[in-house]
């Protein structure tokens, strides 16, 4: 994750005393990382899974909540950056709509979602055999209908399984 964060870092200008929030963080795997590059910074966390919570990484556990994306606990604009990597996707199609209006209800500024997607019927295929977790699921031009009638105006991106 630290290329991960360092990318994050320089694409969006996240500096110290910006606000990050990782909606779906898991353990708190990335959380750790952009504090390791990014000096100063304050991350929140927010993940469904209380075990992941529990099992978090110590130095941001205090800063993670047990949630589900479409409530965020937020107040508007209150992040500078606002990142959900496969995970709003694991939400029904209209949960997954609401979680994405919460992504940009609570961003000042930065916004990215990556979800399942295909760029062709193989693809399709191979993401409807592996998958395990996704309740909702579409083409890239199915994600960004969805992301238009959310009023989302962030970055995004597909994990394809080839």
């Amino acid at each position: 994750w630290i290329a991960v964060a360092t990318r994050i870092r320089d694409l969006y200008g996240v500096t110290a005393g910006d606000r990050v929030l990782d909606v779906g963080c898991a353990k708190g795997f990335m959380l750790h990382d952009l504090r390791q590059v990014i000096s100063g910074i304050e991350v929140y966390g927010l993940d469904i899974s209380e075990y992941a919570i529990q099992q978090s990484m110590e130095d941001v556990r205090c800063r993670l909540s047990v949630g589900s994306a479409e409530h965020l606990p937020y107040e508007n604009d209150s992040f500078d950056l606002v990142v959900s990597i496969n995970a709003i996707h694991n939400l029904p199609r209209d949960q997954c709509l609401e979680a994405v209006r919460e992504i940009q209800r609570v961003s000042r500024r930065h916004k990215y979602i990556q979800v399942d997607s295909w760029l062709n019927d193989e693809q399709r295929e191979n993401l409807k055999r592996w998958v395990l977790t996704a309740a909702t699921y579409f083409d890239p031009e199915g994600w960004k209908s969805l992301f238009r009638q959310a009023g989302y105006t962030g970055d995004y991106y597909w994990t394809l399984t080839e």
